[in-house]
């Protein structure tokens, strides 16, 4: 018989209000698969609970064996695709993540709630809902990973969090959303052109995101290296430039034969290696810096974990971030 895996993680689509605030309920997960509307699927449905955690407590170890889970179960020729529910706050690494590791092209769809199991409104259960949905549209296969809340389908690599309460939070900046689900219907606008493959036997995890901010000295740069960091991403400013000190402190660690993935705090445009002057993003490029051209962080550092479990190399690590950098750009000197 041909089904839908559901895989529960926690997050407050698994939580209710307790005397000192919302937090997750032993029976949260569980109660995934009461939702009268998944009866008018026609489809089997199974419920796995991988963990019922919020989701600041998924660690990168988690989204790995999460990765190896769904291959696992998307192995079952019966399976015809998975839905993740998750915590919205890191929802868009651990999508990022499977859509980056995932070695099947079967639809999995990711989906959360802004609202908790007892709060009017609870939005829930229609995302979980509309993200089965989602899986059983024909045009879903090879779509990659994508997130679905708020009757609107983002792809992974593009979709960020951008509201801390509104349900209407999950936005895809300078992309926008690839369909939407209307009623009972699953409607594609398009198809992400960005969407890569990194198929890994391992991640790094002992990645850092740093963001850098006026008057930066880069001491906590430079003790990011010195506490045993194997990668480090470094949120800097506009096209991907920095205070002349933290410039000073990344051609040091570059040095050392760690990488130094630049992104920027402006979550639309691309990375780009246009100011020679010192901590402008050409500078940091000839120190061996490597341009992001995602300029968000935390999808950056979810890419270098997975870059690193495949190679050292820092060669090799640019070319699966600059794939579309000129060698010889133009270069202003401020």
């Amino acid at each position: 018989m041909k089904r839908i895996v559901i895989i529960t993680t926690g997050g407050t689509i698994a939580m209710v209000k307790g005397d000192q605030g919302v937090i997750p309920y032993e029976k949260g997960n569980l109660l995934i698969s009461e939702i009268p509307l998944l009866k008018k699927v026609g489809i089997k449905i199974d419920l796995i609970e991988f963990s019922n955690i919020p989701s600041p407590h998924m660690k990168p170890s988690d989204m790995w064996a999460l990765s190896q889970k769904i291959d696992e179960i998307l192995k079952d020729d019966n399976v015809i695709g998975v839905v993740v529910t998750h915590g919205t706050d890191t929802l868009e690494e651990t999508s990022y993540l499977l859509d980056l590791t995932l070695k099947s092209e079967k639809p999995v769809v990711c989906t959360a709630a802004m609202r908790n199991i007892g709060e009017l409104g609870t939005d829930g259960p229609r995302n979980v809902y509309s993200s089965v949905l989602t899986v059983l549209s024909p045009q879903a296969s090879e779509m990659g990973v994508m997130v679905c809340l708020n009757d609107e389908i983002h792809a992974a690599r593009e979709v960020t969090k951008t509201y801390t309460s509104n349900v209407a939070t999950f936005d895809s900046p300078g992309y926008g959303p690839l369909g939407i689900v209307d009623e009972d219907n699953v409607i594609f606008f398009r198809k992400s052109l960005t969407r890569e493959k990194i198929l890994v036997d391992k991640i790094e995890e002992r990645v850092a995101l740093i963001k850098t901010f006026t008057g930066d000295d880069g001491k906590l740069l430079k003790y990011a290296k010195e506490i045993g960091y194997k990668g480090i991403v470094l949120e800097g400013f506009g096209r991907g430039n920095v205070p002349p000190s933290v410039a000073d402190v990344v051609e040091e660690i570059v040095e050392e034969g760690i990488p130094v993935v630049i992104t920027s705090r402006c979550f639309k445009g691309r990375i780009y290696p246009v100011y020679a002057y010192h901590g402008g993003g050409a500078d940091l490029r000839k120190k061996g810096a490597i341009m992001s051209e995602h300029p968000i962080g935390q999808k950056a550092k979810i890419k270098l974990m997975v870059v690193m479990g495949k190679t050292r190399k820092l060669d090799e690590i640019r070319r699966y971030f600059e794939p579309n950098i000129s060698r010889r750009p133009i270069l202003y000197e401020g």
